[in-house]
């Protein structure tokens, strides 16, 4: 079967542990070039609600208290791929995570005729995520996120995107459980950087800069691989 490839959107992929800020620039990079930011708990919870096929088999994993496999992942994702809002391409936040799924990745989009067109790997100090995971916190009306040094919310306590003032902060974006986290990532996610440079597709940028560098780059790299 041939499969019309224009069809299909770019695949952009974010690598970086906790903190390194991959929300933020998947955000900006989606209002900039009209990418869709794909994370995968949102997907999810969206094809759950929406009780799509692969929706409906997550539902029924979930329900009984287990693990959604990877399998289910890639055809929510799939599924999430084919929408029409996705046509100018995807950011994917958050998957995959090991070397197993980045295989499985490769071979659902090997079938539709696509391929990973980066993988942006955002380079941190481990010994800095520490102040910087602690003082995140993110606008629970629009997503928005901020960080009490670096991009504080206005006046301490409002969002500059829509103005609201409930601002949250994660459970787990405590200083004694960032230590773990990192290392789950080292272990686990890291590889990964591995795996696409072997690709050849891996990109590389200093996310220890301040954001509106940090977004300059990343756009020069999207732009580049898009055009």
């Amino acid at each position: 079967m041939t499969v019309d490839v224009m069809t299909r959107p770019a695949v952009l992929i974010l690598l970086g542990p906790p903190g390194a800020g991959k929300g933020t620039q998947a955000r900006m990079l989606q209002e900039k070039f009209g990418l869709v930011q794909l994370s995968t708990g949102d997907l999810l919870r969206a094809a759950v609600a929406a009780g799509t096929p692969a929706g409906n088999q997550a539902k029924a994993v979930m329900d009984a208290g287990g693990l959604v496999s990877d399998e289910i992942v890639i055809a929510i994702l799939n599924e999430r791929m084919s929408q029409e809002d996705c046509r100018n391409g995807v950011i994917l936040d958050g998957f995959p995570r090991t070397t197993v799924q980045a295989k499985a990745l490769d071979e659902l989009l090997t079938s539709t005729g696509q391929r990973i067109n980066a993988a942006i790997s955002l380079r941190v100090d481990d010994s800095a995520m520490v102040d910087r995971i602690s003082g995140r916190s993110t606008c629970a009306h629009c997503g928005e996120g901020y960080h009490d040094t670096f991009k504080p919310a206005k006046d301490g306590a409002a969002c500059h995107k829509c103005g609201s003032t409930e601002l949250t902060r994660r459970a787990d974006d405590r200083a004694e459980t960032v230590a773990s986290r990192l290392e789950a990532y080292h272990a686990q996610t890291a590889p990964l950087i591995s795996y696409y440079e072997a690709s050849g597709v891996l990109k590389s940028v200093d996310a220890m800069a301040d954001i509106d560098k940090v977004a300059g780059e990343m756009a020069t790299v999207v732009k580049s691989v898009l055009d």
